[in-house]
């Protein structure tokens, strides 16, 4: 997309997460690839996070970032085109929930749909339990609402943290 964002296209937001092989450059590639789709403008990325593993302790740290764009596709578009994504980094998808992976890319927000779909729920349906969710959104819009489940600062406190905090190491 170039010039001026269109106001009527979907304001989406994008979970960016990696705790296998070379996590930054993951992250960091991540964003540019998605920065580079069709139909995509005016992306900005949050801080990156380091946080505690989801699930089974017994592999590496993640690291977590969240960006946002506006979006002229669909939201089932979006998901085919961050699924390639992943599998260019290596990302094999198994029916094992919470596995460690190169990178995982979630839609968390698309506009203000609310998509219940077996393989596209948006809002995400972890959104309001994830510090590593929630604090890149609370950094890039403070005063961001989530449809059907309210203020992101609100949710800040009731969501577990995970051990989160800001990684130094990002360059």
């Amino acid at each position: 997309m170039n010039g001026e964002p269109d106001e009527a296209l979907p304001h989406v937001f994008v979970a960016l997460g990696s705790n296998l092989g070379e996590r930054e450059q993951h992250i960091k590639d991540a964003c540019a690839e998605i920065s580079a789709l069709a139909g995509v403008g005016e992306l900005r990325c949050s801080s990156v996070f380091e946080t505690d593993p989801m699930g089974p302790q017994n592999q590496p740290d993640y690291l977590n970032a969240v960006c946002q764009f506006y979006y002229s596709g669909s939201a089932r578009e979006l998901l085919n085109e961050l699924q390639t994504i992943e599998k260019a980094h290596g990302r094999v998808k198994t029916t094992h929930r919470w596995t460690a992976r190169p990178l995982d890319l979630d839609i968390l927000l698309f506009g203000d749909q609310q998509i219940d779909a077996p393989d596209l729920q948006i809002p995400h349906i972890g959104i309001a339990k994830r510090s590593f969710v929630i604090w890149p959104l609370l950094e890039l819009q403070p005063d961001l609402s989530i449809p059907g489940l309210g203020a992101v600062v609100e949710l800040k406190k009731q969501c577990q943290e995970f051990g989160i905090q800001k990684y130094k190491g990002f360059s």
